[in-house]
């Protein structure tokens, strides 16, 4: 890997933005501040990887010359990019690289670039695919969009952070087919919490019922990463049922920008605002099987 030549900044040190930042720190790349609405998760990162904890998203911009953004949804994205505020990033937007991560609309990504190409920067959307462990690991698959030239310098932080590293095309481009990618890995999810549920229901051993899973045609990735978590009730977070209402929800706007029904998809996004309203919004997305397993919260017949 080229040595590091751009100091870095990062916007949203959650669960993944933090691991990040981790990832990159311990691969030699020059991190330099670390900003996060929730001060706590900022103050103790900055602490541990001895970085600066910036007070404003300004802060970081004025001392990194790529910033990465980690954050929650659009409204958070649009707050951190507001034109009227001046602690936003937009004011040290010249000259800079603005990498985003977060899974967003394509409008939203499409807006932020606007913003920032008015004010001399660039604009990059690399959407994760993965969870915390391959953020704090540097295995992430990411897939970008925006101008190519854009891609090319940023192209060394995002091949310390992921193996596959794609590029789609322009911007929006690869925040529709990462909005493709959950909303069919939610639809599995809650297939599998059904199929799971139902076989408990049955009184078939789970085990074994994953397992002939894994040998036909009910396989999927995951069937690897959530059955067992799902047998067990063991509901950590990687990825939020609240998270994936949102990428589900996305993924339905733009069906319904093209006319086109998803019945599946609007199914499974029930499911998890079903999951949301009893208070379970930030377990794990495998917590969708308490909703199907006769002897916990119970199908959505019982849940009056």
């Amino acid at each position: 890997m080229p040595e590091p030549t751009e100091s870095i900044g990062f916007v949203g040190v959650g669960r993944m933005g933090a691991n990040m930042s981790r990832c990159l720190h311990e691969r030699g790349l020059h991190l330099t501040s670390v900003y996060d609405v929730y001060s706590a998760a900022a103050v103790k990162l900055s602490m541990e990887l001895g970085v600066h904890q910036a007070h404003t998203p300004a802060e970081v911009a004025d001392r990194a010359s790529v910033i990465i953004t980690v954050v929650s949804d659009d409204a958070a994205m649009r707050s951190i990019f507001s034109a009227t505020d001046n602690t936003s990033l937009l004011g040290n937007a010249r000259g800079r690289l603005f990498i985003n991560c977060a899974t967003l609309s394509p409008q939203t990504h499409q807006d932020i670039a606007g913003l920032i190409s008015g004010r001399g920067g660039l604009y990059l959307e690399a959407c994760m695919a993965g969870s915390i462990t391959q953020a704090r690991q540097g295995t992430l698959y990411l897939l970008c969009g925006g101008n190519p030239e854009t891609y090319a310098r940023a192209k060394v932080i995002l091949e310390a952070l992921g193996t596959t590293v794609r590029y789609i095309g322009r911007t929006g481009e690869a925040a529709t087919v990462k909005a493709l990618v959950n909303m069919v890995m939610n639809s599995n999810t809650a297939a599998l919490a059904e199929g799971l549920g139902l076989g408990a229901a049955l009184g078939i051993d789970l085990a074994l019922l994953r397992d002939v899973f894994s040998q036909t045609g009910a396989a999927s990735r995951v069937l690897e990463t959530d059955g067992d978590d799902m047998q067990q009730r063991a509901h950590d977070c990687y990825f939020s049922a609240a998270h994936a209402a949102k990428d589900s929800a996305i993924a339905l706007d733009l069906a319904q920008q093209v006319g086109i029904s998803l019945p599946v998809a609007q199914a499974t996004l029930a499911q998890y605002r079903r999951l949301i309203a009893l208070g379970k919004g930030e377990l794990d997305k495998s917590a969708i099987a308490e909703l199907t397993f006769v002897d916990r919260v119970g199908p959505p017949s019982n849940l009056h």
